[in-house]
């Protein structure tokens, strides 16, 4: 009986490496090798959700020995975040995440630009805004109208 109260006691110890890190490594190459995004949306939300927990438990390592239900806790987070048949961590980007990226997205675009010019400029890289942001600024917004309705001519092309 001591062996099993001794496992039961340290369960965390024991599954939480490989649900937390290397089920998650597993998956997450599989998903770079896939062609689809629904399993990088899933697996890089939980890895960034994955370093929180990390740098929540470095913030609060002098209080958590305090709680002993912390490592059950985060084991059963753990397995919510990754199990297939709950994908927790796509449910916490698109439940909470996706708001606030649809908004950091518009961050830095003028509202001085036409709608067509903005949803033109949220495609684009930060980098790239910036360099088209300075081309409008030194040739005007006509400039920039012509660049798009050639690249849309060239698109048809193809």
């Amino acid at each position: 009986m001591g062996i099993l109260a001794t496992m039961a006691r340290n369960i965390d110890s024991l599954i939480g490496p490989g649900v937390m890190l290397l089920y998650p490594l597993f998956a997450s190459i599989k998903a770079i090798e896939s062609p689809s995004t629904l399993d990088d949306q899933q697996w890089l939300t939980y890895w960034v959700l994955y370093s929180f927990i990390a740098l929540f438990e470095l913030t609060c390592n002098n209080i958590l020995p305090w709680v002993p239900i912390w490592p059950y806790l985060k084991l059963v987070f753990g397995l919510w975040l990754v199990l297939p048949k709950f994908n927790g961590a796509a449910y916490i980007y698109d439940n909470f995440v996706r708001h606030y990226t649809k908004n950091i997205a518009t961050l830095g675009i003028s509202s001085s630009y036409p709608e067509h010019h903005k949803k033109v400029l949220q495609m684009m890289s930060f980098d790239a805004r910036k360099g088209v942001e300075t081309y409008i600024h030194r040739y005007g917004p006509d400039a920039f109208e012509r660049v798009i309705r050639t690249a849309e001519k060239e698109a048809r092309k193809h």
